[in-house]
């Protein structure tokens, strides 16, 4: 009898320590293949910035310095590098995705990276006059191939279809607004509900990722303001995020979050106003608001004591219906996503 308790206990505690292995214990994401062209572009004689560790500023100083069929040049030889590269021209990036990603057609590509899950970002608008830009951040299972499509077909879960009708309903309300929505899918999210989607490891690589890409948004503009909207798990990547973010971000919005990976607002230490709903029927409701050992994204932002302002979304219908058109909280995002003049509209 003492030996088979003895064999119940050792069993029991083993299965403890591989659930905490498995919950606790480091993710190994598959390391990222080198960048097509990657040692070609290295070894050019005019000395281009690493892809992996230049700055925005590094890369647009280095494009200020080349002559425009220099600059045709390198978006032709390295599509790869110069269509995925923060700082550089937009007509440069346009040109090498569309080469890379010819049906795209018609669309303004500012990312796209076809290896494993993909990663795309598109951007609706006039990224080049716009006063005012809103990024669009999805959330788990969003990948390349569902962009416009949506997981399992369902329009509304979308990203591309997501940032449409939100640029829509901006302009719908001010035809003339200087605006621009970038649908932002420029990290690689989690898959299903396991390990990866519990802690942050994807979202810590993410927000890096959103930093630098609002940095060079805001490169030389200093009149630009920018919003940023997390969806479910993308909320997480923006709280993440938010420390780092150019004080040019004048709003986050959480939407369907399980979490900003901090237990209140002053957490996210960010001048930006943070605005938070979850529909009445979200599942995201149900998720505990905790974050103990690295597992979990602390409490929910919709929860009154995050200290997030409000979003309407009491019409809002699930986990993916806050962009549909006609509810309040596509209404109210679009309000945020308009330019502001010198009084707050809201």
């Amino acid at each position: 009898m003492v030996t088979s308790r003895r064999a119940l206990v050792a069993t029991v505690l083993t299965g403890v320590g591989l659930l905490g292995g498995l919950l606790l214990g480091p993710t190994r994401p598959a390391p990222a293949a080198d960048v097509p062209g990657l040692s070609g572009w290295l070894a050019e004689p005019l000395s281009p910035p690493d892809p992996r560790t230049g700055t925005p500023a590094q890369v647009a100083a280095f494009f200020t310095r080349l002559t425009p069929a220099q600059a045709a040049a390198y978006t032709t030889r390295y599509p790869a590098i110069v269509g995925n590269l923060d700082g550089a021209p937009l007509a440069s990036r346009y040109t090498a995705n569309q080469a890379r990603f010819p049906q795209s057609a018609g669309r303004q590509i500012l990312a796209f990276d076809d290896r494993g899950d993909g990663l795309i970002t598109e951007v609706l608008g006039d990224l080049e006059t716009a006063d005012r830009v809103t990024v669009l951040v999805p959330g788990v299972d969003t990948r390349l191939a569902d962009f416009d499509t949506g997981l399992g077909g369902v329009q509304r879960r979308a990203t591309g279809w997501q940032a449409r009708q939100l640029f829509d309903r901006v302009l719908a309300a001010d035809p003339g607004a200087r605006v621009a929505v970038v649908a932002w899918l420029g990290y690689d999210p989690p898959e299903g509900m396991g390990r990866a989607t519990l802690r942050e490891d994807r979202a810590a690589a993410g927000a890096a990722a959103l930093d630098r890409f609002v940095d060079g948004l805001v490169l030389g503009r200093p009149d630009r303001s920018v919003a940023v909207v997390g969806h479910s798990y993308g909320s997480t990547v923006a709280g993440l995020a938010a420390p780092g973010l150019s004080s040019q971000v004048t709003d986050l919005v959480a939407i369907g979050s399980p979490g900003m990976g901090v237990t209140g607002r002053a957490g996210l230490r960010t001048g930006a106003e943070v605005w938070a709903c979850a529909a009445p029927d979200d599942w995201i409701r149900r998720v505990p608001g905790l974050r103990v050992l690295g597992v979990g994204h602390g409490r929910l932002p919709s929860d009154p004591g995050f200290g997030a302002r409000p979003l309407p979304c009491d019409d809002v219908d699930g986990h993916d219906g806050y962009f549909v058109p006609g509810t309040t909280a596509l209404g109210a995002m679009a309000d945020i996503a308009r330019p502001r003049s010198g009084q707050d509209p809201r």
